[in-house]
């Protein structure tokens, strides 16, 4: 059984109990003599003799859920009416709808809404195509592709195992900026059938958001649809983490006292987001990276390289230093970890230079866990919600896409992609700024206005605007 017990395998139980002194305690008792952590006490029913009442606990895995309800069973003198996972509950029926903006109460609303008056707003589109950006829902709708072959830390599950993700990131989308997202899972992994297919939907849309596509691929499909397409395309497994991840280093660096211009940089994993990541800080101004996958450090001329790696050999590791993750460590000023978990120890931490930073970015388990390096860090993050500095995409893809709708960019660009950055900095003061808060909550509701000013002002500055 983990330790760690959260709201992801949390589990609600019906129980009747005695309705007597004691009962309650007695349950309790049970639950947490297995590690359960009794979370809420929600809706009851009393009765002269008895007492239903609804337990959420929060658990750690799915065996440990099992491990709370045999303990409940045990009691003779508690029965268990009924439970269930509250993840799934949450998930039934799916977690997005869509529903009118307008009401259609008589006649008037008909004709308006629908024939004969759309035939107006058709025709003007048709002269103007750029109308639809004004007047259809494309001025606010973002389509979430996916082909599921590399979602979350699970693999290739394909389209349909992808929904969930797609549908959740729809959600996130409304949430935090008021974008609609539909969620688009595409039945095939050929490159050239996903960039044909978006390139199809296209005008249905505003915007794309590529998500948990896996490597190389969605190298070639993103270049591919920006070359193809005048509305905004990015893959937010690359872009969205780099934004964040830069984010955090802007502000990881006040505490340390370093420049950019001085880090060397060891980043774990030389796929998308680790790609993407080291384009982001070469942009930011750092100098010394070094990617570390499977086989070794990358360096220009190893040879069996895809197109990405081969840009990011010529591009990296300027010493050209070779060998595994460890020998690659000593000295590094910062560690970057979107590989898998248990990948370093305290002793390469303890090899790094003074005031090291590590950003162990796996989900849902670290390359180090913060337990582990506590001591030998001066700062530390993870993509985990349980532990400080959570590095999350959440706070960035909402406002980029809600700043690049507004401004009418047709693209995302580098500069916007750096402003998302530091608005995200921003958020923290220098008098709030400590080595446990160098980023803020992804439920901070400034972050998405900050981040959706400052991209549609970069946009203005790049001049990726269409044109009215």
């Amino acid at each position: 059984m983990a330790d760690t017990t959260t709201a992801a395998f949390s589990i609600r139980l019906r129980v009747r109990l005695g309705n007597t002194p004691g009962a309650l305690g007695h349950l309790a008792t049970a639950i947490g003599s297995v590690g359960g952590n009794i979370w809420s006490l929600e809706g009851f029913e009393a009765k002269q003799s008895s007492l239903d009442e609804d337990v959420v606990v929060n658990c750690s895995s799915e065996a440990h859920q099992q491990e709370v309800l045999t303990a409940v069973r045990a009691l003779d003198d508690i029965e268990l009416i009924e439970w269930e996972d509250r993840t799934f509950a949450l998930h039934r029926g799916g977690k997005i709808d869509v529903v009118s903006r307008i009401a259609v109460n008589d006649t008037d609303d008909l004709s308006m809404a629908y024939t004969p008056g759309v035939a107006r707003v058709c025709t003007a589109i048709e002269k103007d195509p750029s109308l639809a950006h004004e007047l259809t829902i494309r001025k606010n709708t973002v389509a979430i592709v996916s082909d599921g072959t590399a979602v979350l830390g699970l693999g290739d599950i394909g389209p349909l195992g992808a929904m969930p993700v797609m549908e959740g990131k729809a959600l996130l989308f409304k949430e935090f900026a008021g974008v609609d997202g539909f969620p688009i899972c595409l039945d095939t992994k050929d490159p050239q059938e996903i960039i044909d297919t978006v390139v199809r939907i296209a005008p249905s849309f505003g915007g794309i958001n590529l998500e948990d596509i896996a490597a190389p691929a969605c190298f070639e499909i993103e270049e591919r649809l920006k070359e193809l397409l005048d509305i905004p395309v990015f893959h937010d497994d690359q872009h969205g983490t780099a934004v964040v991840v830069l984010a955090a280093l802007v502000n990881s660096l006040k505490i340390v006292d370093k420049k950019m211009s001085d880090l060397t940089v060891v980043i774990a994993g030389v796929g998308a987001a680790g790609v993407a990541i080291s384009k982001i800080l070469m942009n930011a101004g750092v100098q010394n990276i070094i990617g570390v996958d499977r086989v070794g450090a990358v360096y220009n001329g190893r040879g069996e390289l895809n197109v990405a790696k081969q840009w990011f050999a010529e591009n990296t590791n300027p010493q050209m230093l070779k060998g595994d993750l460890a020998s690659t460590m000593p000295g590094s000023d910062l560690f970057i970890g979107v590989s898998g978990p248990n990948l370093i120890g305290r002793d390469a931490v303890l090899s790094m230079a003074k005031d090291p930073i590590v950003f162990a970015l796996a989900n849902p388990d670290p390359e180090i866990r913060p337990e582990e390096a506590k001591g030998a860090v001066a700062v530390m993050a993870t993509g985990r919600s349980d532990f400080p500095n959570q590095i999350n995409n959440v706070l960035c893809f909402p406002g980029i896409f809600r700043g690049a709708l507004d401004a009418g960019a047709t693209t995302i660009t580098e500069g916007m992609k750096l402003a998302a950055a530091n608005a995200i900095a921003s958020a923290i003061t220098d008098d709030e700024l400590t080595p446990e808060y160098i980023i803020p909550s992804v439920f901070d509701l400034r972050i998405a206005p900050l981040v959706a000013a400052a991209a549609a002002e970069a946009a203005v500055r790049d001049g990726v605007i269409r044109k009215k």
